[in-house]
């Protein structure tokens, strides 16, 4: 049995070659001037060639037989599976090669068909029945197709992504207390994957069948049924992606949803959208265009196309979620998880872009470097909250014990955490004209001890000057907070101790690199001139009373002015001890510098008064030895207030 795509043109030509001699024969014949032997040989050659043209039409009806023959066998093999509730792919090799076999033969015998003059209504009815047969087919491949996909699908599994155990959707404590908590530190660290884990091929569908999917695509889109190969594709893998979301602990949100969460169930949601985005694209995206590209490689733009109708709605989901956390409030907490979105899509970009390339995936592309853009809006809007917010946060009350303010506390750690964005602030804030910034006359830029926080310019960088800014608007702040104290020695203890706690954070941070030696000396010398202002107000009028103001121990002041002013140091000293043992140092270092300072001094002005006006005084005046004072000196600034109970008071 011939082959119909050959043949039946074959056919075809001979007939128009037979039809073209007898015209030639019948041209020459009318020529008049011809002798006898040259027309008895036209004549016999017309006579051969009507008795070849006799022959070709039997040919043709030998040929329709063979087609039609032909045809009965390839519908009698792809029909014998039609009652089949069996898998063609699941019963052996040799059975789903024959079956290939068979829905190529049945193209090939539409082709054959469809490129000769279908006059007889015999052979438009071969016609119908190919198409028929070809239609049964491939439906049949459509689904032996997804079946293949969803039987042989690899399960996902994100090695070194502990998700649940680490991200429940329990409440992140630190950034929801009000604003001031120094808990945000802690609680707020950003979270890291390992690009190790990221950047794995994997294999989606078992590697076995990918040769079988290949072949079945190839079939179907030379049958002109391309559409339906694709759709088929799409509605399975598409199911897997989702499924692939899902198992990244990825949920679907409408924006309105989102808008509505409490900030510490949307902190964990942001955390796990995060950590799964870097996944879901690097690993599971790039080896979902791996795996069309393995099926669909011969077929144009065909696996392009694939990846990108089964990938737009998932990614889609994604890019929501973010534009819904960019429209929402600019709440101080939620800075670093703007910062933390922003730099994986910006990490992202290149992944993106060469993922959808071309026109069919610009609506993915569109709006993933829209809602790009519309995080950094939101971190630079989220700075200008912050320094309002910092600059607005006012007390009634003073802070009890004068220690380091919640304010202050959260303020500094707030800015070690975005020492890590350093590169993406300084990318953000350049040239960004919508935050002001307020600087102090000592945080202007300078010189070779800041080199370490100039940008590549040989300027100050765009963050410094922005950091900068909000430590000087904290410092307004609590000046204005130690305004709530009467007493003038508790307004310098209250900014020594904040000082002091800035600095320290500065000095013993990655914060040193940003703000500069420059900036540390500065807050150094402010906090101990603040210190000695203490001292100057605590103890000055009190050690004015055992102020030696004779050249001689043969003094004129009386006795009873010397016992006098005796006992108001002791009253002043009681009452000292009583308020400032309730008084808080919490830098250990600080307390006993402090400590040690006003020792040096009281203990000493304490010992020079009572040796030379033992005699004068009489011991039994005498409250307290010199020892006895040095202890009671070590016990202030705890922040637990105690009284001094002595028996020989008088």
């Amino acid at each position: 049995m011939g082959d119909c795509e050959s043949v039946a043109p074959q056919l075809e030509g001979e007939e128009n070659l037979i039809a073209a001699a007898k015209h030639i024969v019948r041209a020459l014949g009318s020529n008049k001037n011809l002798t006898k032997d040259v027309k008895k040989i036209l004549a016999d050659l017309g006579s051969q060639l009507s008795t070849m043209a006799t022959i070709d039409d039997e040919g043709v009806e030998g040929l329709k037989s063979g087609i039609e023959e032909h045809l009965s066998v390839v519908e009698e093999k792809i029909m014998s599976w039609e009652t089949d509730e069996s898998m063609i792919w699941d019963s052996s090799p040799d059975e789903a090669f024959e079956y290939l076999s068979a829905v190529d033969e049945a193209r090939k015998l539409i082709q054959g068909l469809e490129n000769r003059c279908l006059n007889g209504e015999d052979e438009k009815e071969l016609l119908r029945r190919a198409h028929d047969v070809l239609q049964l087919a491939m439906q049949r491949l459509e689904e032996e197709f997804k079946y293949l996909l969803v039987q042989h699908r690899q399960p996902f599994e994100p090695e070194h992504m502990s998700f649940r155990s680490s991200e429940d959707d329990g409440v992140d404590v630190g950034l929801m207390v009000s604003f001031g908590d120094e808990s945000f530190e802690e609680s707020a660290r950003r979270d890291s994957v390992s690009r190790t884990s990221e950047e794995c091929i994997i294999d989606l569908v078992h590697p076995d069948v990918i040769h079988d999917l290949k072949c079945i695509a190839n079939s179907m889109f030379m049958s002109n049924y391309d559409h339906e190969c694709r759709q088929a594709y799409v509605i399975v893998r598409k199911d897997a992606l989702d499924e692939c979301l899902f198992d990244l602990e990825i949920e679907k949100f409408s924006i309105e949803d989102v808008l509505k969460m409490e900030w510490g169930t949307l902190n964990s949601k942001i955390k796990r959208w995060v950590r799964a985005m870097k996944v879901f694209v690097r690993r599971y995206l790039a080896s979902e265009k791996w795996l069309c590209d393995q099926i669909f490689s011969e077929l144009g733009l065909a696996n392009f196309v694939c990846f990108v109708e089964a990938a737009k709605a998932p990614m889609l989901q994604l890019l929501n979620f973010a534009e819904a956390i960019s429209i929402g409030p600019h709440q101080p907490e939620k800075l670093v998880r703007f910062l933390d979105m922003y730099e994986v899509l910006a990490d992202l970009l290149l992944d993106i872009d060469a993922l959808f390339p071309d026109e069919a995936g610009s609506s993915v592309k569109v709006e993933y470097h829209e809602v790009l853009k519309r995080l950094a809006d939101s971190v630079r809007a989220t700075l200008v909250e912050f320094k309002n917010a910092v600059a607005t946060n006012t007390s009634t009350n003073p802070f009890a014990g004068g220690g380091i303010h919640h304010l202050t506390r959260y303020v500094m750690n707030y800015l070690r955490l975005l020492v890590d964005y350093k590169d993406t602030l300084n990318l953000l804030l350049k040239n960004d004209r919508s935050v002001p910034v307020l600087l102090s006359p000592d945080s202007s830029p300078s010189t070779e001890d800041e080199s370490t926080s100039n940008d590549f310019s040989g300027g100050v960088s765009a963050m410094t000057l922005h950091l900068q800014s909000l430590t000087s608007i904290l410092e307004a702040n609590l000046h204005e907070k130690s305004k709530l104290y009467r007493d003038a020695s508790l307004q310098h203890f209250f900014l020594m101790n904040n000082i002091h706690y800035m600095a320290q954070k500065v000095k013993n941070s990655e914060l040193r690199v940003i703000f500069g030696d420059k900036w540390i000396r500065k807050h150094n010398w402010k906090f101990q001139q603040h210190a000695m202002d203490y001292e100057r107000a605590t103890w000055s009028t009190i050690l004015s009373f055992l102020k030696d103001e004779s050249n001689s121990s043969n003094s004129s002041i009386s006795r009873t002015l010397l016992k006098e002013r005796l006992r108001s140091f002791y009253v002043a000293f009681e009452e000292v001890y009583r308020t400032q043992t309730a008084w808080l140092i919490p830098d250990v270092q600080l307390r006993e510098d402090l400590r040690i300072s006003t020792s040096l001094k009281v203990i000493q002005a304490y010992r020079t008064f009572v040796g030379r006006q033992m005699y004068h005084i009489g011991e039994k005046h005498i409250r307290y030895n010199a020892e006895e004072m040095q202890d009671y000196l070590l016990d202030l600034f705890e922040g637990s207030q105690k009284s001094l109970h002595n028996p020989h008071r008088r």
